[in-house]
């Protein structure tokens, strides 16, 4: 069987990981949900999740590649008390597939093992039925917030020169595509909100605790923005879900747990913002998530400064590389092989050197 390319290590790396959270997750959700309906959509989750990590743990042995640690029984406290109310776990599941049909929508056309292309298939197919069970439970529920319902056009129009207009002047009206990427990123940030609320409730180390705070105030940030857009075309926006964490401050998950959601989720909104301002055509919202986006990027780098230091990050699979200088020439190894070389100047290696550099000083990168 041909070898796993890179694209195809990388993605499963990233199931894996992403999953190995989720299980941890779903497994303490499970402990406290009452509603049976919920009950059976939190079961479904954790079960996929479960079958998810397995797959991919017997074919990295098959490749021989190192199984990541991720997240396990050390990383959540299932005997602590109920932190959220149950509807909250409906809005949670809706936050998290949506980040996982992303992942595997990308992931699908660079896949070209058979078995590798099976399974990313089955990935995308049973998280598009999980979301469509989340669909029902919140209609059923009473808990969705559908995008609003706006006039149907009598003919088709050409966009003029106030189409960009977004600041002064004669501008347009919303049109459906911003609306529903204001809508999307909307309900994201809602359930974001009140995730880093009560992470901050719990955790006790002040670091992350105004990490966790900071992320708030950032979402909180994000959320005024999008209302405001919608309120200027009169629009409705759905609340806010705060009241659905109760007051424990007795944390169910470690902190490199935490700490590691919150910066991969905030990540996943570069994504949302990129597919936003793709659809977008004016200049005020174009603008508007920039803005945003400089704010993700401080708190991404502000949680992995947080992770590195507490040597909490895994990296995914990686090139093995090694640089050496012979006779004035720079040699590339990568993966073993001599992959390039190219002069190094005039200046010759000194005999000394060169048999430091073949002892052992070069430095190699892997797993």
């Amino acid at each position: 069987m041909e070898k796993l390319n890179s694209a195809e290590m990388g993605k499963l790396w990233a199931t894996y990981m992403g999953n190995s959270m989720a299980t941890c997750i779903l497994s303490y959700f499970l402990r406290h949900v009452e509603d049976q309906d919920i009950k059976k959509l939190l079961e479904n989750a954790l079960n996929l999740s479960k079958e998810f990590q397995s797959t991919i743990k017997d074919t990295f042995i098959k490749e021989n590649i190192p199984i990541p640690h991720g997240f396990t029984k050390e990383d959540v406290n299932l005997d602590a008390p109920k932190l959220f109310e149950d509807e909250f776990y409906v809005h949670y599941l809706r936050y998290v597939t949506k980040v996982g049909l992303s992942l595997y929508s990308v992931g699908i056309p660079l896949m070209y093992r058979e078995d590798i292309r099976e399974f990313s298939l089955h990935c995308m197919e049973s998280t598009i039925k999980l979301e469509e069970h989340i669909k029902d439970i919140s209609i059923n529920k009473g808990v969705i917030v559908k995008s609003p319902i706006i006039p149907t056009p009598k003919k088709v129009k050409i966009a003029h020169k106030n189409y960009l207009k977004g600041f002064i002047g004669d501008v347009r009206p919303l049109h459906a595509l911003e609306i529903a990427h204001l809508y999307d990123n909307l309900e994201t940030n809602v359930a974001s909100k009140a995730l880093v609320m009560a992470f901050s409730q719990v955790t006790k180390t002040k670091k992350i605790r105004n990490l966790f705070i900071k992320g708030e105030e950032l979402t909180y940030k994000a959320i005024e923005g999008y209302i405001k857009k919608l309120h200027d075309d009169n629009l409705p926006s759905p609340g806010l879900i705060d009241h659905l964490v109760t007051t424990s401050t007795s944390s169910p998950f470690s902190d490199k747990l935490m700490v590691f959601h919150k910066m991969d989720m905030f990540s996943m909104r570069v994504r949302n913002f990129g597919n936003s301002v793709a659809v977008n055509g004016r200049r005020d919202l174009a603008l508007m998530y920039a803005d945003f986006l400089k704010d993700i990027s401080g708190f991404v780098n502000d949680a992995a400064d947080i992770m590195i230091e507490n040597e909490w990050i895994e990296t995914p699979p990686k090139l093995r590389i090694e640089k050496i200088y012979l006779q004035s020439r720079e040699y590339t190894i990568v993966n073993g092989s001599r992959a390039e070389k190219h002069h190094h100047g005039n200046s010759p290696v000194s005999l000394q050197e060169q048999k430091k550099l073949l002892l052992g000083t070069v430095a190699f990168f892997c797993f």
